[in-house]
């Protein structure tokens, strides 16, 4: 895709760049003259994208925990008035809706990992993350969530958050490294991926290439929240909901 096209689509080439990592993460590490080259459907990205700091003492928006740009938020239900099931290209797996995300205070963990190590250490943040709330006698208020803000050719950075029942008053912490902030919000489409995280790169190369059909704008990062928990990779019964922030 050309470049005019890459910049029309905002988010795009974040997403075919987490596509095209996942990728190599199942395949193995590869030198970068053997990495499978990008297709219409899912255009290869800028080598990096950053996302605006959280407004938030926090991570970013949804781009990692609490956004600077745009307010943090947590994904709500969609009405069904909004619903745009059974679109050109998009299987029963991989649905997607229009919908208005809400912010919500979340416990945010900010973190990097490489290509081949995106599930490990998408858990294990996660945990990190749970564990401190725990640790701070503070009440989770939803399933953990994972803002994907910045990407290249070696791997990634991300958020992980955990919704809470409210903010505790006066802190904007709770270590070092957990912040306290808010969770993405505002317009967003909803898909959802259903299986193995090792197969999610298929839900990806779907999102991109509707992004690219209807010529949407979208925010430099997006958002899984996982509606199972995160067991293996290969966890047949895993459930996420991706979230792909309008301009």
């Amino acid at each position: 895709m050309a470049s005019a096209d890459l910049e029309r689509h905002g988010v795009t080439g974040l997403v075919s760049t987490i596509f095209f990592g996942l990728v190599l993460c199942l395949a193995g590490p590869a030198r970068a003259e053997d990495r499978p080259a990008p297709t219409p459907a899912a255009p290869s990205a800028p080598t990096s994208q950053t996302t605006p700091a959280p407004a938030t003492s926090g991570p970013a928006a949804p781009a990692t925990p609490a956004p600077a740009s745009p307010p943090a938020s947590t994904p709500t239900s969609p009405d069904a008035g909004d619903s745009e099931q059974n679109m050109p290209g998009i299987p029963k797996d991989a649905s997607a809706q229009t919908v208005e995300v809400a912010a919500k205070p979340t416990a945010i963990l900010s973190a990097k990992a490489k290509w081949d190590q995106a599930f490990a250490a998408i858990k294990a943040t996660q945990e990190e993350l749970k564990a401190a709330v725990e640790k701070a006698g503070l009440k989770p208020a939803g399933r953990p969530l994972t803002v994907f803000t910045e990407t290249d050719d070696n791997g990634f950075s991300y958020r992980a958050m955990l919704p809470l029942a409210e903010k505790p008053a006066g802190k904007t912490e709770l270590t070092d490294k957990v912040k306290l902030g808010a969770s993405p919000a505002g317009k967003a489409l909803k898909f959802q991926h259903h299986g193995p995280y090792a197969d999610i790169d298929s839900t990806y190369d779907l999102i991109t290439a509707y992004l690219d059909e209807k010529s949407l704008e979208a925010q430099d990062y997006f958002v899984e929240d996982y509606l199972t928990d995160l067991k293996s990779a290969d966890d047949p019964n895993l459930s996420v909901d991706i979230y792909i922030f309008l301009k």
